[in-house]
This record gives C-alpha cells, sequence and structure tokens, in this order.
C-alpha cells in the first residue's frame, strides 16, 4: 500500500528539517571550537564580573598562563583575584574597577600582579559596563594584557636617559632637572637646602700616568664613595668630566659640611694600582647653603663653583666654604 502524497510530503519536510538542525548544531559546534580554540590563542586575559555578586563569571584560558592561578578557584572565589595584586597596588585595583560604575569605562589600568610562582608581573587592564539590567545588578567586562617587558624597557629606557654610563650616578642633565625641583621646594616651605661640588685633583696626570682605563675606575670609585656617604634622598651626579655634584635637601649648613668632611676622608681611603704604580686620590670640593636672597638654582651652583676653584688655588684636597657663609645659618 503506497503513502499518501500529502504524508509523503510532510515526511520529507520532517527528514530536510532534522538535517537541517544537524547542519546547524555541527556548524555551531565548528563555530564553539574556533571561539575556543581563538581564546587559548590570545594571550591576554578575557574576563566577566558580577559587581553585585561581587563574582568572577568568566575567565579566558590565558588567566592561568598569565597568572600562573587556577581559574577554577578564582570562579569560586573573589578574594583569589585580590590576593593575586601586589599589596601596594591593591588599593588602586579595587578603586580603579569600582569608578567603571560611574565612568562605564576605564581605559588602561595598569597595576602589578604576584603570580602563582612568585613573580611580579605588570598588566595593562580596559574594562566596562556590559550589562546595567538594574542599578544593583551590573555586569563588568574587561580584557588584561601582561605588560612587563613594556614597563622593563621603558626603565632601561628611563635609566640610559638619566643615568652616567660610567659611574651609575645621576647625568648633568637629569641632575640638574631633580636639583631645581628640590630648589623650589626648599624655596616655597622654606627649608634648608647645600649644594656640593667636588673635583678630583689632578685628574689629567693620573690619565696620562696610569691611562684612561684606570682614569676610568677612579671615577666610579668616587660615585660609588658618593654613594656610601649621602643620606636617602640626596641628589648625586656627574655633571662633567672628573667633576660631581650632591644636592642636600633638609640639610643645614652644619650637616652638609659633616657629609663633605666624610666623602672627604671616604676618597682619602682609596687606593688604586696600575703599571705605573700605586696612587691615591683627593677632592676639592665647594659647599654652600640656600640664601634668602637666591632666586634661582643658578646662584648656589655659582657660589659652590667659586669656592671649589678657590679651595684648588688654595692647594687642593679640601673643603673650601662659599663666601659669606657661615655655619650656624639655617
Amino acid at each position: 500500500m503506497e503513502d499518501a502524497p500529502g504524508h509523503s510530503t510532510e515526511l520529507e519536510q520532517l527528514t530536510l528539517a532534522l538535517l537541517h538542525s544537524r547542519g546547524e548544531v555541527e556548524r555551531l559546534r565548528e563555530r564553539e571550537q574556533m571561539f575556543s580554540s581563538l581564546l587559548g590563542s590570545v594571550n591576554a586575559v578575557l574576563w566577566a564580573f558580577d559587581w553585585s555578586a561581587q563574582n568572577y563569571l568568566y575567565v579566558s584560558p590565558a588567566y592561568e598562563r598569565v597568572f600562573g592561578r587556577s581559574a577554577a578557584l578564582l570562579l569560586a572565589d573573589f578574594g583569589e583575584w585580590r590576593n593575586s595584586i601586589y599589596p601596594d597596588d591593591l588599593e588602586y585595583a579595587e578603586q580603579s574597577l569600582a569608578e567603571v560604575l560611574v565612568k562605564d569605562a576605564m581605559e588602561g589600568r595598569e597595576y602589578r600582579i604576584i603570580r602563582g610562582d612568585g613573580q611580579v608581573r605588570w598588566l595593562s587592564d580596559k574594562c566596562f559596563v556590559s550589562r546595567r539590567e538594574q542599578d544593583d545588578h551590573v555586569v563588568i567586562v574587561g580584557i588584561a594584557e601582561d605588560i612587563t617587558e613594556k614597563k622593563q624597557l621603558e626603565g632601561e629606557l628611563h635609566r640610559l636617559a638619566t643615568t652616567d654610563v660610567l659611574t651609575q650616578s645621576s647625568n648633568r642633565r637629569h641632575f640638574f632637572d631633580c636639583a631645581l625641583r628640590e630648589f623650589e621646594l626648599a624655596k616655597e616651605f622654606g627649608s634648608p637646602l647645600a649644594f656640593l661640588l667636588l673635583d678630583i685633583d689632578d685628574f689629567k696626570k693620573i690619565n696620562d700616568r696610569h691611562g684612561h682605563q684606570m682614569g676610568d675606575q677612579v671615577l666610579q670609585r668616587i660615585a660609588q664613595a658618593g654613594a656610601n656617604v649621602l643620606r636617602r634622598g640626596d641628589l648625586f651626579g656627574r655633571i662633567g668630566g672628573e667633576e660631581f655634584a650632591a644636592l642636600l635637601p633638609g640639610c643645614t649648613p652644619d650637616l652638609a659640611l659633616q657629609i663633605a668632611e666624610r666623602l672627604q676622608r671616604e676618597v682619602q681611603r682609596l687606593h688604586f694600582s696600575s703599571e705605573a704604580g700605586s696612587f691615591g686620590v683627593t677632592l676639592s670640593q665647594g659647599l654652600t647653603s640656600l640664601r634668602a636672597v637666591d632666586t634661582s638654582l643658578d646662584a648656589m651652583f655659582g657660589r659652590a663653583d667659586a669656592a671649589m676653584y678657590r679651595a684648588k688655588r688654595m692647594g687642593k684636597n679640601q673643603i673650601m666654604l662659599a663666601e659669606d657663609d657661615s655655619l650656624g645659618e639655617g
């Protein structure tokens, strides 16, 4: 008995519909696999955070590579995220996340994390409000990228731009940029400030007799002596061939002279040896303190420079106070 024509048509349509549905399922599965593959290959963390519930709804596979921590633990407990943030950056990371509720988006937050293996890494995080069904139910989504190498490069470029390559102390430009800021602060708040210039005595003779390589060693050891003697917050830099400078914020004239004397003794204890023989080095130093009439850093620099050259003329290996400077002044 043959099927009725209508019944045959319905069966064909049903078969075609099932085949179409199966094809759609396969295409969806392929798209899901492609999407998962793409997420797995992206070296940035995609995330979704339910603000009202204070828990993560999703993190991409890169989370475990970047953070070195379990994604399952993060999804189970928001505290895992807080524990991964570098302590000094935690307040900023939390506050900036909360600001997204007001601004609807946050561009380029930068903060540090501590990976599960103890490494400290820098992240750049962009996030925005994805869904705001009610004021008490907000979903924030974002993408976090590891920028540690970029930060390291920036740090190295900054070091090269501000540091004297030979002595690793501040170069002339960086020293005077920082010194100018300290001068302006001292003038604004009426705090003491001292300026010290020092020049290595007979440095040309050292180079001529013992060679430029030994001369470089002398410069390096002088810079190290300065780093050993100066206080935290003092500035020290190489501002010329064999000339160094120190700026001493909050330093009274009496204390500034004590620091200069300690540096003088530290340098006198240095000894060097080359094929041409052993030798020591001495310094001529010029010291001045901030005066009420000083309107620029150049005034202090000029007095210290004149005092240093007066020390040279009067026999070297000594500290000379700028003219009209006297100990005990504020």
